[in-house]
């Protein structure tokens, strides 16, 4: 059963990868409209970091939280709660993004990160 749990939370932390290079090329795609500015340079600044995230969260769910890695588990949860907190914090709380579907990351995060601590449970 550990087996299985591992690889949904891994699955989910997949999902939420890719619906942050989505993100991410929407917000690549409003740098893309914005006038050369410094704000357009911050904007393709966060595209990129989006991305970064979404992949990395992909390569550890794929390597290490597929296996239930304990490193995993701390390194995957923490980097992308760093990357949804300050979202839920500045984008959706002020009202600048609905709530739903801006909500469907961290939902995705949490849950990952829940499912994958279920798992490492089971590995002791």
């Amino acid at each position: 059963m550990e087996k299985i749990t591992a690889k949904l939370g891994a699955a989910l932390y997949v999902c939420w990868g890719l619906l942050h290079f989505t993100a991410a090329y929407g917000v690549y795609k409003l740098a893309q409209n914005s006038p050369a500015t410094m704000a357009q340079g911050r904007l393709m600044q966060t595209a990129f970091y989006l991305a970064a995230f979404a992949a990395t969260a992909i390569v550890l769910a794929l390597t290490l939280n597929w296996r239930s890695d304990r490193l995993g588990f701390w390194v995957n949860g923490v980097m992308v709660g760093i990357a949804d907190i300050p979202f839920i914090l500045f984008v959706l709380t002020p009202g600048y993004a609905p709530w739903w579907p801006g909500l469907l990351g961290p939902v995705l995060w949490i849950a990952a990160f829940s499912i994958t601590g279920i798992a490492r449970m089971g590995a002791y």
